[in-house]
C-alpha cells in the first residue's frame, strides 16, 4: 500500500461496528435463551472468528451481513465442539470465551494464529484457576494453545492488577456460572461494554467505583443489539481531520462510551476542533456524531486513569503529536508491549524512520513534535493498528509512504483505505 500527501480530507464515513461490542454481542447472544437481532456487526476476521467459535458448540448464528442472528441454547446450552477453537488473531476471542469455557460439561483446546500464541493468557488463567478452572498452556509458556477443563466454579473476590476489560469480562463470565458473587476490582475502569451488554441481556450485576459485583443465577434473554461505530475506528479519521490542513470529516453514529471517550478528551487538550452531534443512548451504549475540523494542534501529557479509555488509540495519537507544536508525554502505557506486535516498539521506530523526533520510555514515549516528516517503507507486523496509523501519518508525510502487510487491515476494518480514499 502507497500513500502520498493529501491537500485536504472532505466527506462522510460510516466506520464499521464496534469490534468490542460485536464480539460480545454474539457471545452473550449464544448462551442467552432466544433470538438475538444483531444490526451493524462488524465483519471483520477477529469479529468471525467469534462466529466461527459458536458455531463449532451447537450454536446457530445466521449471517446476514449488516445484521446477524444468534439462536441462542441458554447458559448450558453448549456442545462439545469437534477438534480446537481456533480464535484467529483475536485476543478478545480467545481470553472471554476462556471464562465461558471454564464452566462447560466438556474439554476443548483453544489456539489461533502465530500472534496470538504469544500474547499472554496468564492474566486470564490466575483468575479463572481460584474459581475452580483446569486450565493450562500447552507449551506451559503463559500462551496459546490453551487446554481447558470445564467443571464446576466458585465466584471470587478478585483485585486486578490491569486494567483490562478482557481480564474482567473473562471473571464474569465465568461468574453466571459459578457458586456464589464474583467481583472484579480494578486500578482504574477499564472498557465497561460486558457489564452493560450483561445487565441488558438480564444478569444482575452492578458497578462499586472501580469495582464490578455478578450474583449469578439469572437467566440471560436474548435482546436485539444495535452495535454503535466503533471509535477506535472512527480515531484514524478524527486524528487525520485535525492533522491534514483543510479538512472536514463527519463520522455518523459512534459509540462514545465513557470507558472509550480518552482520544476524544486528547484531541481537544491538544487543541482540536471536534464537536458531539446528536448525542443518544441505545442498548445502554451511548452515540454520537463526531464533527472534526483541521487544527492547530499542541503537546500534552497522557498518562493514569485515561491510558485504559484509548489504549487501542494510543499508536495514532503518537503519530498525531509528531504534528502538534510542542512536547507529548505518553506514560502507564507498558501493556501496548503485548498486543499484536510491540506497539511501543514498532511506532517509534517506524515514526523515527519518517523523521520524527521520539523516544520510547520503560512504559511509554515521548514526542517531540514539530518536525516535518517525510515518507518511509513502514512494517506494520500484520498489526492493523500499526497499518491504519501509518497510513494516516503517510497523508500528511512528504513523499510516497509504503506499508508492508498493509492487508491485515482486515482484522477490524477491511473498508479503511476505500474509506480513506474516499475523503481525498
Amino acid at each position: 500500500m502507497v500513500i502520498t500527501k493529501a491537500a485536504g480530507l472532505h466527506g462522510e464515513v460510516c466506520v464499521p461496528g464496534d469490534k468490542s461490542v460485536s464480539h460480545r454481542s454474539v457471545m452473550f447472544g449464544s448462551i442467552a435463551k432466544g433470538t438475538t437481532k444483531i444490526s451493524h456487526y462488524l465483519q471483520g476476521a477477529d469479529c468471525l472468528s467469534t462466529i466461527s467459535c459458536f458455531r463449532k458448540m451447537g450454536i446457530e448464528i445466521e449471517n446476514q451481513r449488516d445484521t446477524v442472528l444468534v439462536h441462542g441454547r441458554g447458559l448450558r446450552g453448549l456442545k462439545g465442539p469437534d477438534g480446537a477453537l481456533d480464535c484467529g488473531n483475536s485476543g478478545t476471542t480467545t481470553r472471554l470465551i476462556s471464562g465461558i469455557l471454564a464452566a462447560q460439561n466438556f474439554d476443548v483446546v483453544l489456539t489461533g494464529d502465530d500472534s496470538i500464541q504469544k500474547r499472554p493468557m496468564k492474566r486470564i488463567m490466575e483468575p479463572l484457576t481460584l474459581m475452580g478452572a483446569r486450565i493450562r498452556s500447552l507449551r506451559d509458556n503463559g500462551c496459546a494453545p490453551l487446554e481447558i477443563a470445564g467443571g464446576p466454579l466458585r465466584g471470587i473476590d478478585y483485585t486486578s492488577k490491569v486494567a483490562s476489560a478482557q481480564v474482567k469480562s473473562a471473571i464474569l463470565l465465568a461468574g453466571l456460572y459459578a457458586e456464589g458473587d464474583t467481583k472484579v476490582t480494578e486500578p482504574f475502569i477499564s472498557r465497561n461494554h460486558s457489564e452493560i451488554m450483561l445487565k441488558y441481556f438480564g444478569a444482575d450485576v452492578r458497578t462499586e467505583g472501580t469495582a464490578v459485583l455478578l450474583h449469578p443465577g439469572s437467566t440471560l434473554e436474548g435482546r436485539p443489539i444495535s452495535v454503535p461505530g466503533d471509535i477506535s475506528s472512527a480515531a484514524y479519521f478524527i486524528c487525520a481531520g485535525l492533522m491534514v490542513p483543510n479538512s472536514e470529516i463527519f463520522l455518523p453514529s459512534v459509540g462514545i462510551n465513557p470507558t472509550r471517550d480518552g482520544i476524544l478528551k486528547v484531541c481537544q487538550a491538544m487543541g482540536g476542533k471536534v464537536t458531539l452531534l446528536h448525542e443518544d443512548s441505545g442498548c445502554g451504549e451511548p452515540t454520537a456524531d463526531i464533527l472534526v475540523q483541521s487544527s492547530s494542534l499542541h503537546g500534552t501529557v497522557i498518562e493514569g486513569a485515561l491510558i485504559p479509555t484509548l489504549i487501542d488509540e494510543l499508536p495514532m495519537i503518537a503519530a498525531m503529536a509528531c504534528f502538534a507544536d510542542g512536547e507529548t508525554v505518553i506514560r502507564d502505557a507498558a501493556e501496548l508491549k503485548v498486543k499484536e506486535s510491540n506497539r511501543l516498539e514498532v511506532m517509534v521506530r517506524g515514526l523515527t524512520a519518517m523523521g520524527a523526533h521520539v523516544t520510547e520510555t520503560e512504559d511509554g514515549m515521548i514526542i517531540h513534535g514539530g518536525r516535518p516528516l517525510h515518507g518511509a517503507e513502514i512494517d506494520s507486523h500484520l498489526d492493523h493498528r500499526i497499518a491504519m496509523t501509518f497510513a494516516v501519518a503517510g497523508l500528511c508525510a512528504d513523499g510516497e509512504t509504503r506499508i508492508k502487510g498493509a492487508e491485515c487491515v482486515n482484522i477490524s476494518y477491511p473498508e479503511f483505505y476505500g474509506d480513506l480514499k474516499r475523503l481525498i
